[in-house]
């Protein structure tokens, strides 16, 4: 079990490979949301296969693009994402990005509990005959978070065995799917199709992408017991091929399953279409690798959640700060499987608004890591005044303003199922561009503006005190 914390790991721990991440991304975007999403963007977007393809690549490229770049932090200062962005925000001012990220992925494991619950409630009818009912829901429900978070707990080394080992069987059960399909398909039907508006391939990529995004806080996480040595272009080559690897066949098996199933576009539950589309044989085994592989996905999320409960100041080790977690996701996961009245809507709203938040928080991380940060261990660990990271009051005031200004710029053009922004009916907000105006607006803020007096320089000096100009 991995004890550690939010303190950074020592170099002569950190035997990690760049290769690890190659499955740790594949195993994190193993999820049949993939394959609902690839069906909206035939039914509802209009898309045709070809530009599905094109926006699972683009998705893929941009998303994880991003989830490689934040990843370097890890291998740069050994520490959880939330941990290193004290850094950058002060030790106070690291709260507000950090309460958000901390309720998104309370989101993000309630998506992953009620999509896992339902496969497995798939298997036991088609196995058992057991119905879905309310208690056996719950019963399932339970169990899946529970697994979840048995995982999670255990930390590290079992999140990388279970990755590679997700990524090879449920990667093989898929390519059966994929060659079922080939020769079931009606490919004239699906390839007759025409193309849709170039728009809604504009607001495909961003829907997608938010996936990715919504890794990037936590992909120091998984790449903190790599060397400082290892390569920026090679952590970040690794993480975007195991993402491509996932997304183009999954998303491109929705949208052809979606021309003879348009109903798996809007489905309430989004398991349900894929046992009779499939045979016994193959759906059974599919459903359970569906089910093991949202536990995983889940349980990377915990694992993260926990550090960033702690950075918050929940002073319990991490995987009682998981545990917390997991109950929230429980309590909501109850809300959404028995109240929720439309799956896909929830969660693309969902998706919308956490690329929102998090990528105000990419474009301020980012900039500050191609600067050439260097993070103080010590630092990072105190929050009292005498850290070298408490800046003005605890705030880094050029950070947190920029953060501000790029979260209220990605909502302006944010328009969702519960929240629409005063400008999201413009060219920009109708094409879905909130996320990319968030890091815009965010990036250019904090490059423009004066690094925070008496931050540690790679020389091993401090900067010197430097107005602030708005």
């Amino acid at each position: 079990m991995e004890t550690r914390g939010l303190e950074p790991v020592p170099d002569g721990e950190r035997t990690g490979r760049v290769r690890t991440l190659f499955p740790t991304w594949v195993g994190a975007n193993l999820t049949v949301l993939l394959l609902t999403i690839g069906a909206g963007l035939v039914v509802l977007d209009r898309l045709n296969l070809w530009q599905v393809l094109a926006v699972a690549a683009l998705a893929s490229v941009l998303g994880f693009g991003l989830v490689g770049l934040v990843s370097v932090a890890g291998s740069r200062g050994g520490a959880p994402g939330m941990a290193l962005s004290r850094a950058v925000f002060g030790q106070r001012g690291n709260l507000l990005p950090g309460a958000l990220t901390w309720v998104a992925r309370w989101g993000w494991e309630t998506v992953n509990a009620v999509t896992g619950s339902y496969a497995a409630l798939a298997v036991l009818d088609r196995l058992l005959g057991v119905p879905a009912g309310r208690r056996t829901t719950l019963v399932v429900l339970l169990a899946f978070v529970g697994c979840s978070w048995l995982v999670s707990g255990l930390g590290m080394g079992a999140l990388r065995v279970c990755c590679t080992w997700s990524a090879y069987l449920f990667g093989g059960v898929s390519v059966l799917v994929l060659v079922h399909l080939a020769g079931t398909t009606d490919w004239h039907a699906v390839l007759a199709r025409p193309a849709g508006p170039a728009a809604m391939v504009v607001a495909g990529v961003g829907t997608l992408a938010a996936g990715g995004i919504s890794w990037a806080p936590s992909s120091p996480d998984f790449a903190r017991y790599l060397p400082r040595t290892a390569s920026g272009w090679a952590m970040t080559g690794a993480t975007v091929a195991g993402a491509a690897l996932v997304y183009l066949p999954m998303v491109a098996m929705g949208a052809v399953m979606a021309v003879a199933e348009p109903g798996l576009a809007a489905a309430r539950d989004p398991v349900a279409f894929i046992g009779p589309l499939l045979p016994g044989w193959l759906a059974v085994p599919y459903l359970l690798f569906v089910m093991a592989g949202m536990v995983l996905i889940n349980a990377m999320s915990l694992y993260s959640a926990g550090f960033t409960a702690q950075t918050l100041g929940f002073r319990v080790p991490r995987a009682r700060a998981v545990g917390v977690n997991a109950l929230i996701s429980l309590g909501l996961g109850v809300w959404l499987m028995f109240t929720a009245a439309g799956f896909l809507d929830a969660f693309v709203s969902f998706l919308t608004l956490l690329a929102v938040t998090f990528s105000a928080w990419i474009g301020v991380f980012a900039v500050d890591l191609l600067r050439g940060r260097v993070y103080d261990p010590a630092a990072l660990l105190d929050t009292t005044p005498s850290s070298a990271y408490w800046y003005t009051r605890g705030f880094a005031v050029p950070a947190v303003a920029a953060w501000s200004a790029g979260l209220a710029a990605g909502l302006l053009l944010t328009r969702v199922q519960w929240f629409s922004g005063p400008l999201a009916t413009t060219w920009a907000g109708r094409l879905g561009l909130g996320w990319a105006a968030a890091i815009a607006v965010s990036a250019t803020l904090y490059a423009v503006l004066p690094r925070p007096a008496g931050q540690p320089r790679a020389d091993g000096g401090r900067t010197e005190d430097a107005p602030l100009h708005i």
